[in-house]
């Protein structure tokens, strides 16, 4: 370590002390996990109340997004019904898990 090495990690140091907070300013920043992202996801009640239903339909649409040109129309219809199919599963799943407490 050269002499002068101290001095620049010090210049380092005092600068990020300087720079405001993401938490003080409020103004988001950077990634907060407790917040939520985007939208918040709706359940597609049309689909299947059966796991095992949808968990055919999920392989199906997964087989039609590989099959598919890459970000073509088809690639992003299977996309948005792989996603849709997730949140009903994971609405089912849910309604399987007895509550904590």
């Amino acid at each position: 370590m050269g002499k002068h090495d101290k001095d620049k990690k010090r210049v380092k140091h005092d600068q990020r002390d300087q720079r405001p907070s993401d938490k003080s300013t409020g103004d988001g920043g950077g990634h907060h996990a407790a917040k939520a992202h985007g939208q918040p996801a709706t359940v597609d009640a049309s689909l299947p109340a059966s796991r095992e239903e949808l968990t055919r339909l999920h392989a199906d649409a997964r087989r039609r997004r590989t099959a598919a040109p890459y970000n073509s129309p088809e690639h992003h219809a299977a996309i948005d019904e792989i996603g849709r199919i997730e949140v009903r599963i994971a609405d089912v799943e849910r309604a399987m898990t007895p509550p904590r407490g």
